[in-house]
């Protein structure tokens, strides 16, 4: 992980190069997550678009320097999630929503089978695998991030790919 204090400090005090350079270091995860969990080539970038924006107007508010890795992901973490809210309460299917606009040679799946696992997780338990299996982040860093314990994490990511392993076999 990056050491992000430098600029963040900057960036808390309305500096916007440093910002910048701290979104350049992070937007790929953003997206990726994003992608990953809303399987909406435009919806992810809405997404990141929303979260960065109110990192940006919210990042005097942070309170440890070091923290804001977790800090942002957290605010991806609560878009997607209302984004997700978003497509139940919309009127057109979510598969529809879905296949609208699938991301072209972006996490493409070698089978069927295994896209339709992924499909059928819990929007939660997608969020965690793709934060620990797409992007490396540790159960430490994803329990601070989705507010659950890191033995939770652990446990819950095990039951996920249990539940794929079996879905596949």
């Amino acid at each position: 992980m990056n050491d992000f204090s430098a600029d963040v400090k900057l960036a808390m005090t309305g500096n916007t190069e440093a910002f910048s350079r701290l979104y350049s270091l992070v937007y790929k995860d953003l997206y990726h997550i994003a992608l990953y969990n809303l399987r909406n080539t435009h919806d992810a970038c809405d997404v990141v678009s929303d979260t960065v924006l109110d990192a940006f107007g919210s990042i005097g508010k942070l309170k440890n320097e070091n923290a804001f890795r977790i800090w942002i992901m957290r605010i991806l973490s609560a878009k997607i999630k209302q984004k997700q809210r978003e497509y139940f309460s919309n009127t057109t299917p979510l598969t529809e929503l879905a296949e609208e606009n699938q991301p072209e040679n972006e996490f493409a799946f070698d089978s069927v089978e295994l896209r339709q696992a992924v499909e059928n997780l819990e929007p939660q338990d997608r969020i965690i695998l793709s934060m620990a299996v797409l992007e490396g982040y540790t159960s430490d860093e994803i329990s601070k991030i989705c507010n659950i314990n890191a033995n939770t994490v652990r446990s819950r990511l095990a039951r996920i790919k249990q539940r794929l392993r079996l879905e596949l076999s």
